[in-house]
């Protein structure tokens, strides 16, 4: 099967999840998660990448990324290749550890930003690893918090920090409840049903479902779209509320409310 085409982002940030080949473990102990984080220290040097939120567990990571001099696909090229080779080295092994390429989802919006990263922080209290992101050494949320964090040089925070307040106490303080809040995000998880279509290919299949219906969005510039019609199109593709909010352009509440029926 063809690789999907990735989707560019325009703001240039991006949500990013690597997992292990089969599932399996990449990170075998503390040393290899540190050992990533220091490659995404040294990788960043010279503004080639700004990263703003991540999160390591056993068996896979997220990202949350922009860029800077470099795009993405070689931004991860430098990451992974660093990593896969030492974990090989470390562990005597050869083959892939990735499972295929890098996942990721463009994030347009400062409020999928906020989201984004109280759902990569929250990653291991809804795992039941911790119950409260501040107590999972891997993620980097004490680095917004705490100045001490050993993460804080590591991780951009001032662009998240800026959207809650320009007064740091203040945006802090904002950010903690914020990130506390019970939610319903959605984003690329390491849990697939089934394959996930690119924006490109779901449009297509939009397009093809409302000549179907009988709908023209050429002449139709508002279309009152059917429950089941919405229903069928999340059967077909599989993408997550917000995206298929994004394509139909209905309020992302309505299209749960329906979906959920």
């Amino acid at each position: 099967m063809p690789r999907q085409k990735r989707v560019r982002s325009e703001s240039g940030y991006y949500h990013i999840m690597l997992r292990g080949n089969e599932k399996k473990n990449i990170f075998n102990n503390d040393e290899d998660k540190q050992y990533l984080v220091d490659i995404l220290q040294s990788k960043k040097e010279g503004n080639r990448y700004f990263l703003h939120a991540f999160c390591l567990m056993d068996n896979h990571l997220h990202l949350l990324l922009s860029e800077g001099e470099e795009d993405i696909a070689k931004i991860m090229k430098r990451i992974t290749v660093s990593y896969v080779y030492y974990f090989n080295k470390k562990y005597k092994r050869v083959g892939h550890l990735f499972q295929d390429r890098f996942r990721s989802e463009a994030v347009e919006e400062d409020r999928y930003v906020l989201s984004l990263t109280r759902y990569i922080h929250q990653n291991p209290v809804k795992a039941g690893l911790v119950k409260r992101a501040e107590d999972y050494k891997w993620s980097s949320f004490n680095a917004y918090i705490n100045n001490k964090s050993c993460f804080f040089g590591i991780v951009d925070t001032g662009m998240v920090l800026g959207m809650f307040s320009e007064d740091l106490k203040t945006a802090k303080t904002l950010f903690r409840k914020y990130m506390e809040e019970e939610n319903k995000d959605e984003f690329i998880d390491i849990e697939d049903k089934k394959e996930v279509l690119d924006e490109e290919e779901a449009r297509v299949i939009y397009n093809q479902m409302l000549l179907k219906w009988g709908f023209d969005s050429r002449i139709n510039t508002t279309i009152d779209l059917p429950e089941a019609f919405i229903q069928e199109f999340k059967m077909k593709t599989n993408l997550s509320i917000r995206k298929i909010s994004t394509i139909i352009g209905i309020n992302k509440d309505k299209v749960n409310k329906i979906l959920k029926k």
